[in-house]
């Protein structure tokens, strides 16, 4: 498994239209094949923060969803929504077992 933890500091007057565009992503990555899961979640104590989860069955699926239509519209539509460049960070499975995905 290709697990991905991507933080986004947004700015608060575009808190609302980054929940929508993210929404939007999450929702038809997680009907792309090599995509096992996509969360969206956001920090109780500091709203402008979010986490995106994003769990893919190997490297090369996140490549071709950094290809897809509806990424390349988060991206057009999130720029300039950003406090600070987002970071990511790359896992590896350990438990459940990658068939669990």
């Amino acid at each position: 498994m290709h697990i991905l933890h991507v933080h986004a500091h947004v700015k608060p007057e575009h808190i609302e239209a980054f929940k929508l565009a993210t929404l939007d992503n999450a929702g038809n990555s997680v009907q792309e094949p090599g995509c096992a899961r996509f969360d969206v979640i956001q920090q109780t104590d500091d709203p402008t923060h979010f986490v995106l989860v994003e769990v893919y069955h190997k490297p090369e699926d996140h490549a071709k969803h950094r290809q897809t239509a509806h990424y390349l519209a988060w991206v057009d539509k999130t720029a300039g929504m950003f406090a600070e460049e987002r970071t990511r960070t790359v896992y590896l499975n350990i438990f459940p077992a990658n068939q669990g995905w």
